[in-house]
């Protein structure tokens, strides 16, 4: 007899902590948003804040504390196109997906390249 209360005993403990965990927040891959689901929300979070369409990604990064990009953006429309002004927005997310800062770190005509560094500067 003490054997069948042993072991309803020991199933009643396995349900219990069956439940406290199912109450836990999971911090699992399959929780997380794909690397896809993460770029898609970043140009849509930052074109909301910022009211310009993010025309590219041109870095994508997971970091410790969730997603870092670097988004170009189309400031100022001109004609010829190839004088239209740029911007790259240097991008954080969270590990859900969620912005949590952006800041703009460059301004650069669309047709003119990056000036070639020599040296190693």
């Amino acid at each position: 007899m003490s054997n069948t209360r042993n072991t309803q005993e020991s199933q009643d403990s396995q349900k219990s902590q069956t439940s406290e965990n199912s109450r836990k927040p999971k911090d699992n891959a399959a929780d997380r948003p794909s690397p896809m689901e993460v770029l898609r929300q970043a140009r849509g979070q930052l074109a909301e804040l910022t009211g310009m369409t993010a025309e590219s990604v041109s870095s994508f990064e997971q970091t410790d504390q969730g997603w870092a990009l670097e988004v170009e953006v189309l400031e100022l429309e001109r004609v010829p196109d190839t004088m239209s002004l740029m911007a790259s927005y240097q991008v954080e997310l969270d590990t859900q997906g969620q912005l949590t800062g952006y800041r703009r770190v460059r301004r650069y005509e669309r047709g003119r390249s990056d000036p070639r560094r020599t040296g190693g500067h």
